[in-house]
This record gives C-alpha cells, sequence and structure tokens, in this order.
C-alpha cells in the first residue's frame, strides 16, 4: 500500500508514502488520523510525512475536493515532511503550507531525525 499511517506516540503520527498516491489512499489515512485527532490533548496532531520511492499524485484521482483540509486541517498542530528535494515545491504547495495554521516544514532524506526533533518540540 503506498500510504501507510502510523501511530508513533501521544500526539504524533507518521504517514509513509510511496509509489503513485491517489486520493482514496490519502482518504484512508485522512480518516485514521482524524481518529487520533479526537483522542489527541487539544484535538490536535503533529504529523510527519516520508515520501520513500514517491513517484506523484495519481493524475486519475479528483485531487479538488478539499473537504478534509477544510474541516480538520487545523487538528493538525505541526506538519514534517521529508522526502526527495525534487519533490520540496510540489509538496509543500499540496500540503498547503503557508495557507494552514499549523507549520509546515521540508526536510531531506538525511535529515529524517531533524525532522522529527523538529516536530516534537
Amino acid at each position: 500500500m503506498p500510504a501507510e499511517l502510523t501511530h508513533e506516540r501521544e500526539d504524533v503520527y507518521r504517514l509513509d508514502v510511496s509509489g503513485r498516491l491517489s486520493s482514496a489512499e490519502l482518504d484512508t489515512a485522512g480518516r485514521a488520523l482524524v481518529d487520533g485527532m479526537r483522542t489527541a490533548p487539544g484535538g490536535t496532531v503533529r504529523l510527519l510525512v516520508v515520501l520513500r520511492d514517491f513517484e506523484g499524485w495519481d493524475p486519475g484521482s479528483n485531487w479538488s475536493n478539499l473537504t478534509f483540509y477544510a474541516r480538520h486541517g487545523d487538528g493538525i498542530g505541526r506538519l514534517a515532511l521529508v522526502g526527495d528535494d525534487r519533490w520540496r515545491d510540489l509538496a509543500m504547495m499540496f500540503s498547503a503550507a503557508g495557507l494552514r495554521k499549523a507549520q509546515v516544514e521540508y526536510f531531506t532524506h538525511d535529515a529524517v531525525d531533524k525532522a522529527h526533533e523538529w516536530l516534537v518540540r
């Protein structure tokens, strides 16, 4: 499965994405993350997204549906993205960095430890 969400601890979640991501796979992970928001202190979680062997977003998926962002976007208190440098701009745009209340930072794979440290500060 190209998108797998795991609960690391307390309010920290990790989404591992590989291959070509579809909107259906992201929706499934989003529903699980919403469940985590319901039990997290203050209703917010911190999310680490790791793009490993990432090939981009499925062009056949419906990416115009912004329901998750509108309803639950504020439930993500901090967002760390990790991936190849070539995905930096597109991943930041896709995550709505600069539009959401949460801080969003991008790290390359060699800085995954720094990403996790930044996330849990």
